[in-house]
């Protein structure tokens, strides 16, 4: 079992930057891949970045340059750093701890809400 709580959304200027976090508890973190996820409207949810439990990262293409993802398995965290925001980047970003054994486990954070703007 993983619960996972997020935090850090907000609002934001064009050019601007957020830090959100992710806190992982009831379960053993390291052997989990973390991931950020966004969904803005209309839109599928989509892939920001990707950090296995290997250490292994993977960024969108729209992201890569721009975000940073890190984790901290001491304290059981995941961190998306963001820089460079744009409207585009305006999306509610849910944290993903996901394992594949036997069977897929896959548990997702509340959501938290990004909203770049002038």
């Amino acid at each position: 079992q993983v619960q996972l709580v997020e935090s850090g959304g907000g609002l934001v200027q064009p050019g601007g930057s957020l830090r959100l976090s992710c806190v992982a508890s009831g379960s053993i973190f390291n052997i989990y891949d973390m991931g950020w996820y966004r969904q803005a409207p209309g839109k599928q949810r989509e892939l920001v970045a990707k950090i296995t439990s290997s250490g292994a990262i993977n960024y969108a293409e729209s992201v890569k340059g721009r975000f940073t993802i890190s984790r901290d398995n001491a304290k059981k965290t995941v961190n998306l750093q963001m820089s460079g925001l744009g409207p585009e980047d305006t999306a509610v970003y849910y944290c993903n701890a996901f394992r594949k054994a036997f069977r897929v486990y896959d548990y997702w954070g509340q959501g938290t809400q990004v909203t770049v703007s002038s």
